[in-house]
C-alpha cells in the first residue's frame, strides 16, 4: 500500500447555510481556531492527548496487543501523533454544497506511524526477495508470499495503521466540529458523517472469489455504500454513493492526480497565481503551498464524470476555508 497507509477523507454535514456562518463572524477566526486546535505539518504532534485521544488511544493499543506488535517500535510518539493533520494534499475545510448547506471536510492518513510501519515492511519484503533469489526487474517490485509469517505481520499491522488513520480523522474532525460549534454559539448538529480510506488493503469476495484488492488512490464504491472524492486545493470535493461496478471491482477514483510534480509545479507557477486561484476562499496565504496550486492537478470535474458508472454524486461541497500544513 505504500507508506500512506489508511489515507483517506472524512466529513460531517452541519444545519448551517453559508450565510448563517459568514454573518457569525470573519472566516479568518474560523480558520486560526482549526489551526490552533489541530497540529499541522510533518512531524508535528500534539503535545498532550485530550480525553477523546486518550479513549482513542487505549482502543488502538488494545489492538496492537491483539496484533502482537508493539506501535512505538515504529514511532515512539504515535500516541501524539493521533490527532495531527500532516502536510502535502492533506487539508482540513469548511465548504458549502450546492444548496447552500455547510460542510466540514479533511482528508489525512496514519501518519509517521503508518509512514514507518510501511518503510520496515518493505525493507523485509526486498531483503526476502534477496534471499531467495527472486529475479525482480527493479527492487521497488520486492513483495511479500502470503502465508508466510512475514506476510501475515504486514497484514495485521497494516490493518492497525489502517485503523489508527481512521480514528486520527475522527478525532481532528470532533476538533473542527467543536470550533465551528463555538464560532456559532451553540452544537453542531450532524446530519451525517462518512469517513473512508482511499488508500487501503482488505480481503474481499469478487467473482465468486476471496482476494486481496489493495485501492491505491480509489475508495470501495459498493453499491449504496456512501464515500468521499476530494478535489485539490481551491475547486470542489464530492459526496457519493457506490454503484457496485464489478468490472471496477466495486471500486472508483479517489480525486484527481496531479498533471504536475511539486518541484515542477514550484518553477511553473507563482504564489500570486494561487491568490488567484484561491479567490474567495479563507486560507493561509504563503509560499508553501504553491505547489498544491489547483493547476497542478488535474480536473476533478472530468475525473467524476469519467466516473459516472462507478458512482452517483449526491452533493459537490466547494471550499470556503482551507486549512493545510506547510
Amino acid at each position: 500500500m505504500g507508506v500512506d497507509i489508511g489515507c483517506g477523507m472524512i466529513a460531517v454535514r452541519t444545519q448551517w447555510s453559508e450565510e448563517q456562518v459568514r454573518a457569525a463572524g470573519p472566516l479568518v477566526r474560523v480558520r486560526e481556531a482549526i489551526e490552533a486546535a489541530v497540529p499541522l505539518s510533518a512531524g508535528v504532534h500534539n503535545a498532550s492527548l485530550t480525553a477523546s485521544a486518550r479513549a482513542r488511544v487505549a482502543a488502538l493499543e488494545e489492538t496492537a496487543a491483539a496484533a502482537g506488535f508493539d506501535p512505538a517500535s515504529a514511532a515512539r510518539s504515535w500516541r501524539l501523533q493521533l490527532g495531527s493533520l500532516g502536510s502535502g494534499n492533506h487539508f482540513i475545510e469548511v465548504s458549502v454544497d450546492e444548496t447552500g448547506v455547510v460542510w466540514l471536510f479533511l482528508h489525512s492518513g496514519s501518519r509517521g506511524v503508518g509512514n514507518r510501519i510501511a518503510q520496515h515492511h518493505i525493507a523485509v519484503a526486498a531483503e526476502l526477495c534477496r534471499r531467495w533469489w527472486i529475479d525482480l526487474p527493479d527492487p521497488d517490485l520486492a513483495y511479500l508470499v502470503e502465508g508466510t509469517e512475514e506476510f501475515w505481520a504486514y497484514v495485521r499491522q497494516l490493518r492497525w495503521a489502517q485503523d489508527f488513520a481512521a480514528a486520527n480523522r475522527e478525532e481532528m474532525m470532533d476538533r473542527v466540529v467543536g470550533v465551528l460549534a463555538e464560532h456559532m454559539g451553540e452544537p453542531v448538529v450532524e446530519a451525517e458523517r462518512v469517513n473512508c480510506h482511499h488508500n487501503f488493503t482488505e480481503q474481499e469476495t469478487h467473482v465468486g472469489k476471496q482476494v486481496w484488492v489493495s485501492r491505491k488512490g480509489a475508495i470501495r464504491a459498493r453499491a449504496g455504500e456512501p464515500g468521499l472524492i476530494p478535489g485539490s486545493m481551491g475547486s470542489a470535493s464530492y459526496v457519493v454513493v457506490g454503484k457496485g461496478d464489478r468490472l471496477s471491482l466495486e471500486s472508483s477514483p479517489h480525486g484527481a492526480g496531479r498533471n504536475h510534480s511539486r518541484s515542477a509545479a514550484r518553477r511553473l507557477f507563482t504564489r500570486e497565481q494561487l491568490r488567484e486561484a484561491m479567490a474567495g476562499i479563507e486560507y493561509r496565504d504563503t509560499d508553501a503551498f504553491i505547489d498544491e496550486i489547483p493547476a497542478a492537478y488535474k480536473d476533478i470535474d472530468q475525473v467524476m464524470a469519467d466516473a459516472a458508472d462507478l458512482v452517483e454524486v449526491r452533493h459537490t461541497p466547494r471550499q470556503i476555508v482551507n486549512v493545510k500544513g506547510d
